[in-house]
């Protein structure tokens, strides 16, 4: 069984208002026989250096002044660090993969099918989560053993969530042509706060590294875990990178 926990990055408003020109979903695979594993040394990081939170992409910000932010302690020197040791956790495994959908907000809003924010937010989904049964699929068929996976995301307001969880609902049993099968996943979508779910909080700074890099063009993080990208013959493009309206 491979957990997807899924993040995001970048800020999303009505066409006509101001946003992050980027918007992006970070997505971190976790085979469940290395879930445990993770669990300890993430536990273990964060007591070697006093943080007591939860980990945000946020709270690395030496400007960060939020009353959760259990790195206040933290130099800036020692934030770094710490990020970037939580960076070589992830990649450390070799069966640990990254997928990341990063959308084109103007450009999004350009195509007819999306109206709102709501369908922003579900195309850059599907995306992603597309990617992770094709990665399950080639998985089974290289191994020839069936792999299956499940999502996991954080939660936001409950009707959000709700939407969501029947759409994504929706993809598991629509049989329409043209349309992936997601025969690999299973169950619906699980929502988890992220303060409880270890593989959010992972999936959040690698949204978080891979917004810099496109929005601020600063890849100073994003070269730390790029070789954990889905790749194909080493292209990441299309397998573990989705550009979102698709870039010709």
């Amino acid at each position: 069984m491979h957990l997807f926990f899924i993040d995001e990055s970048g800020t999303i408003v009505a066409e006509n208002k101001k946003h992050s020109k980027y918007f992006v979903i970070g997505g971190v695979i976790i085979p469940e026989i290395h879930w445990h594993d993770i669990y300890r040394k993430l536990r273990e990081l964060k007591k070697q250096y006093g943080v007591t939170s939860e980990i945000k992409w946020r709270f690395f910000s030496p400007n960060n002044k939020d009353n959760d932010n259990g790195m206040s302690n933290l130099t800036f020197e020692e934030r770094d660090e710490f990020r970037q040791k939580l960076y070589e956790l992830i990649t450390s495994y070799k069966s640990i993969k990254i997928i990341s959908t990063i959308t084109d907000i103007e450009e999004a809003y350009k195509l007819p099918y999306v109206n709102d924010r709501d369908d922003l937010y579900w195309y850059s989904y599907k995306q992603t989560v597309e990617r992770f049964q094709y990665y399950l699929q080639d998985l089974s068929r290289n191994s020839g053993a069936e792999f299956n996976g499940l999502v996991i995301i954080d939660n936001r307001l409950s009707c959000d969530d709700n939407r969501l969880r029947n759409l994504h609902h929706n993809l598991l049993v629509v049989d329409k042509e043209n349309y992936s099968k997601f025969k690999n996943l299973i169950e619906g979508l699980f929502i988890a706060p992220s303060h409880l779910s270890v593989g959010i909080q992972l999936a959040d700074i690698v949204a978080g590294a891979i917004f810099r890099k496109v929005e601020k063009d600063d890849s100073k993080y994003y070269e730390q875990i790029k070789k954990s990208i889905r790749n194909r013959d080493g292209n990441i493009f299309g397998y573990g990178i989705v550009q979102f309206p698709k870039k010709i």
